[in-house]
């Protein structure tokens, strides 16, 4: 079994997918947190709707902790810890759209898609990552 610093090089356009992934990932998480630290009434109406009241202060406090855990994962070296804390917190967003019973596909699955957005596009630029998770041929 390899090491992790004999892992096959990364491809140019594998690389590139990565960065583009990650960076879709990047500039939506940090327009979702900066909104919520306004915030607008869509996001306080949306809290309300979900269970969790229309408080100002948890909608800041939400926003702080989801750009907190962009910047991390959008330095290379803290992105996995980035990664991790992100899935963490789209899981809770899943949980609170199946708890009220949201659509599945659009609503309740969405924080899944930008989880696989997240870790796709953190694998496909981060050698050591790949190391540590390998696709067998």
């Amino acid at each position: 079994m390899p090491t992790l610093a004999q892992t096959a090089p990364i491809s140019n356009p594998a690389l590139w997918m990565g960065r583009a992934l990650s960076g879709l990932v990047i500039v939506f998480m940090l327009f979702d947190g900066a909104i919520k630290l306004v915030p607008w009434p869509v996001v306080t109406e949306t809290m309300d709707r979900i269970g969790y009241g229309s408080s100002e202060s948890l909608a800041r406090s939400l926003g702080i902790i989801t750009i907190a855990c962009t910047v991390l994962y959008s330095i290379p070296p803290t992105s996995i810890v980035g990664a991790i804390l992100l899935t963490g917190y789209l899981g809770g967003a899943m949980a609170s759209h199946l708890r009220i019973g949201s659509p599945l596909f659009s609503h309740a699955l969405f924080g899944f898609y930008i989880g696989l957005m997240v870790w796709g596009g953190l694998w496909l630029r981060d050698r050591n990552l790949r190391g540590l998770i390998p696709f067998r041929r």
